[in-house]
């Protein structure tokens, strides 16, 4: 019987060993793609800064009537970085540091599951060892009664442990669950759709009224433009994407 009961046992830690894995794989995964996506966020709001200043410098030559289209279009694209900012902001407190956290939970976990082990395999060792005396030497009771006493002290030291991995793992699935949630509803403040709404609305209206008489004079400044710094824009994603690999790499380390 408790023989059986040791089997069990080790399944309930597979079990448990499991879990963990499966937490420390995902959640390194998901750490090492929003901070990725959390850098790339912040080069698109420097590069749309960049943008932003290039329209007040070309507005500045422009006649006036053009002037003040260009720079309004300037200042709706300059609140959307705003926006930006703020998602940069909110996933890297909000998400990223918790996420980068449980490197430091798994590791605590495995710690807790390594002495469950130990102990059961204390537990397993000293019935191994009772069964053999009993065996070799069924009438030597002062031996047989210390051998009893080793596995009865073994499986006591086992089932604290046990006890308490249990009891950690549980809190450990409950703050998990809890911990995504709370990912999900700081992804954006509460009236995050209703003011991007309303900027959507706002940022519209000043583009197509201001370059649309320039686009159809067939100058092509503004494509002209977007083309160049859409191919600059190419060669610095090469380039980031070489630094996204070591970056990523390191960064539950």
């Amino acid at each position: 019987m408790l023989r059986r009961s040791l089997e069990n046992r080790d399944a309930q830690t597979r079990q448990l060993q499991d879990a963990v894995t499966n937490v420390e794989k995902h959640f390194g995964e998901l750490c090492q793609i929003f901070a990725a996506y959390v850098r790339k966020t912040a080069r698109l709001r420097d590069k749309a800064d960049l943008l932003v200043n290039e329209i007040n410098v070309y507005a500045s030559t422009e006649t006036p009537h053009l002037k003040q289209g260009l720079k309004n279009f300037a200042d709706e694209f300059a609140k959307l970085q705003d926006y930006r900012q703020a998602e940069v902001e909110r996933l890297e407190a909000k998400v990223v540091e918790p996420l980068k956290a449980y490197g430091t939970i798994v590791k605590m976990k495995r710690d807790d599951l390594k002495a469950t082990l130990t102990a059961r395999n204390r537990e397993a060792k000293q019935l191994t060892q009772l069964e053999r005396t009993r065996q070799r030497n069924p009438s030597d009771r002062h031996v047989i009664s210390q051998a009893e006493t080793e596995l009865q002290r073994a499986t006591m030291d086992a089932t604290r442990t046990t006890r308490h991995l249990e009891e950690t793992i549980d809190n450990f699935e409950k703050q998990k669950i809890k911990d995504i949630k709370v990912f999900r509803h700081s992804l954006y403040p509460q009236d995050y759709s209703s003011r991007l709404d309303i900027v959507r609305a706002n940022s519209k209206s000043p583009l197509q009224r201001s370059l649309s008489a320039k686009c159809v004079s067939g100058t092509g400044q503004v494509l002209t433009c977007r083309l160049r710094k859409d191919h600059q824009t190419e060669d610095d994603d090469e380039e980031d994407e070489d630094l996204d690999v070591t970056e990523e790499e390191n960064l539950l380390k």
